[in-house]
């Protein structure tokens, strides 16, 4: 494991004039004016840094502060790196961005995200040649695939859509899919012995009742890269 800072500002009250330079510039509210002094919300700091670049008086500067760690471990012939967030920060833009530096670019890369349309998975994207969206046959997964599908035309992504925990009623993804011409890479039924395998730590990808699965949507996953 190795430990992942980001810079956030300091001020030195010394200096400080109270222009509000550094309080009118930040969008996300996180310095605030507060009776005699300039003072930090730290929950609210996304370690942008333009607070030090628009100080008139250099009165702030910035130091590191531990946000979280990216773990590494082996698989087989695969290497597998993760990111944990510290508990109680609101932001793990940083530990993404390192461990998209970890993976060698000559090799195939897989990058999990979580559901929704947050930072993370926008800074996950941005590097991807091609975003699979794995969603559920409910309404509840079809209004996350919607709001990720925007996402990828934002940054203009190839993307293909894996059904999971199907139990053969798909109807709403797949209208959904049709409409917009977005390939549906493949489909997997809900199946208590998968959960079985995910909660024992195993990779579902190596039982045997289910390899063909992950063969087919890589074929099909490759097929949207070239085209």
């Amino acid at each position: 494991s190795e430990e992942v800072n980001q810079l956030v500002p300091q001020i030195d009250h010394q200096k400080c004039q109270l222009c509000d330079e550094c309080v009118n510039f930040c969008r996300f509210h996180a310095l605030i004016h507060f009776i005699d002094k300039i003072r930090l919300l730290p929950n609210l700091c996304h370690a942008c840094g333009g607070c030090q670049l628009v100080c008139p008086h250099q009165a702030i500067t910035e130091v590191d502060e531990l946000i979280g760690w990216v773990h590494h471990k082996k698989y087989q012939s695969h290497d597998i790196y993760g990111g944990e967030l510290m508990v109680g920060k609101e932001t793990g833009v940083k530990i993404i961005s390192t461990l998209l530096d970890k993976p060698n670019p000559k090799q195939d890369v897989v990058i999990d995200c979580p559901p929704g349309n947050g930072c993370s998975v926008m800074e996950s994207m941005k590097s991807s040649d091609v975003c699979v969206l794995v969603t559920e046959p409910t309404m509840f997964g079809l209004e996350n695939l919607k709001m990720v599908y925007k996402l990828t035309k934002v940054f203009n992504k190839k993307s293909g859509i894996v059904i999971n925990k199907s139990y053969h009623q798909d109807d709403l993804i797949i209208d959904y899919a049709n409409t917009h011409n977005i390939p549906i890479l493949g489909v997997i039924p809900f199946d208590k012995a998968l959960a079985k395998d995910n909660s024992n730590l195993l990779m579902i990808s190596d039982n045997e009742d289910y390899k063909d699965y992950f063969l087919s949507i890589y074929a099909r996953l490759l097929k949207v890269v070239e085209s």
